[in-house]
């Protein structure tokens, strides 16, 4: 099964670092699971901090949902992510990707900022974090 991507992952589709980019890539290549969340966040951090226009921001939305299948972000994912976030510590929203994978039958969750290889199944979530720009994590 494909992995879920983390945002952070995503947003190097539009970076400079042209290593980071060229890893993107091939993770949506092989194919990948995103929620509505990543989307939100891409096309925040796109506006705000990158200054694109709405029309290259759907052009990189465009691609990651052609590429992904896009998951909802429901009020039960919410609900576990508000656990995984009081026992991890992780941010709400990383909890959140965390719990739409383990939805999704994610086992693996592509993350730069999260800690590359936390094992969650210990609280009976069965997703282990990698990061895809530390060698072998893909």
């Amino acid at each position: 099964m494909a992995a879920f991507v983390d945002t952070n992952v995503l947003l190097y589709l539009i970076s400079a670092d042209t290593r980071k980019a060229a890893i993107a890539e091939e993770v949506l290549r092989t194919g990948g699971h995103v929620s509505v969340q990543n989307l939100a966040e891409m096309t925040a951090v796109c506006r705000r901090k990158a200054k694109m226009d709405w029309e290259e921001i759907e052009a990189v939305r465009s691609l990651v949902r052609q590429q992904c299948k896009v998951h909802p972000l429901t009020v039960s994912v919410h609900n576990r992510a508000f656990a995984i976030a009081a026992q991890t510590g992780y941010s709400i929203y990383d909890a959140q990707i965390l719990a739409a994978a383990a939805k999704a039958g994610c086992g693996v969750v592509l993350s730069e900022d999260m800690h590359d290889g936390h094992d969650l199944s210990a609280l009976g979530l069965p997703v282990v974090i990698r990061n895809p720009f530390v060698g072998g994590s893909q």
